[in-house]
């Protein structure tokens, strides 16, 4: 068996750090990084360039605790700090969001948590999303850190779109080129009969901007075909059906699996993704496993996507850049 090896250098010639790809397109593993240690500059930027050409790295037995996931997000960035979390998430740490939080939203809207998935994941390709989407300044990056997860299940599989986007015909490239489109919270959900809590929870705190679908990516200059199943609306200037079929024929092209890695999460796992060039899919199989699942996130501050024409994202309703 052959192992191949990504490392990227400093400069010297030296390996900062042990890149290995897992997948095809997209993926690879980090090894002999301690991410809770004092690293050095030419780590984080072997770090910062295999995030940015495998969209996605992975770390195995990390020992981060929440000061130090926010020391290693700083690094990077600058940590988004939410508004609202769940009370799962810390409360000394406003950086950190723990995702055990999504298993409330459900409730406070009068369901469980089964039939709130099902109602926000009706087809196969509704889960696929960015973080915040809707947004008009999206996250640039996220970093997720697994505290526990189940024996067997809980994967997350994330998508390249820069790869989607140049696999595309050069007919439907320069179509999508000029193409915007826009996405708003809460697309695509089925209300329950009579009154419906969350729907009304939408109405009054709608989130929704107009990118588009094909962005420059600002460090790679990539071309990145900037589609998700969970936020887009509607193709600006296409009617109703017209862009109904384009949406489905790109978010196909979005999640073909050679374009994709899955991941299986174990107690210690990291994952680190460029949040402006992939969409993920959080898992769907754990509901009925009876087996805790805790993890926890920081996000990086993003900026306004721009279009291959140079315009940029647009707000609609309910957002602004740099405004949480």
């Amino acid at each position: 068996m052959t192992t191949h090896s990504d490392g990227v250098t400093d400069g010297r010639g030296d390996a900062a750090v042990d890149v290995r790809p897992v997948a095809g397109h997209i993926g690879a593993e980090i090894t002999g990084v301690d991410l809770a240690g004092d690293l050095d500059d030419a780590v984080i930027a072997g770090i910062r360039a295999a995030v940015l050409r495998r969209k996605v790295v992975f770390f195995r037995g990390q020992r981060l605790d929440h000061a130090a996931h926010v020391a290693l997000a700083r690094r990077f960035g600058e940590p988004v700090v939410l508004p609202r979390r769940g009370t799962a998430s810390p409360p000394d740490f406003p950086e950190i969001e723990t995702t055990a939080d999504r298993l409330e939203l459900g409730g406070r809207f009068g369901m469980d948590h089964d039939e709130w998935l099902r109602r926000r994941r009706h087809t196969l390709l509704r889960g696929w999303h960015c973080d915040h989407g809707a947004r008009v300044d999206p996250p640039a990056a996220t970093i997720l850190r697994a505290e526990t997860v189940p024996p067997y299940g809980g994967d997350t599989t994330w998508s390249n779109l820069a790869a989607a986007y140049a696999g595309l015909s050069a007919p439907v490239r320069e179509f999508a080129d000029r193409l915007r489109a826009e996405h708003r919270l809460g697309v695509g959900y089925q209300p329950r009969p009579g009154d419906d809590a969350y729907v009304r929870h939408l109405l009054d705190h709608q989130t929704a901007s107009e990118h588009p679908l094909a962005r420059v990516h600002p460090e790679t200059g990539e071309r990145v075909l900037f589609v998700n199943g969970y936020y887009v609306e509607q193709i600006t200037g296409l009617s109703r059906p017209e862009s109904a079929a384009v949406l489905e024929m790109l978010l196909e092209q979005a999640t073909r699996p050679e374009y994709t890695v899955r991941f299986r999460w174990e107690p210690g796992s990291v994952a680190f993704w460029d949040n402006r060039a992939t969409i993920h899919l959080a898992p769907g199989d754990t509901a009925h496993l009876d087996h805790p699942r805790i993890m926890h996130r920081v996000m990086l501050a993003g900026d306004v996507p721009v279009g291959v024409d140079g315009r940029p994202s647009r707000p609609l309703t309910g957002t602004a850049p740099g405004r949480w």
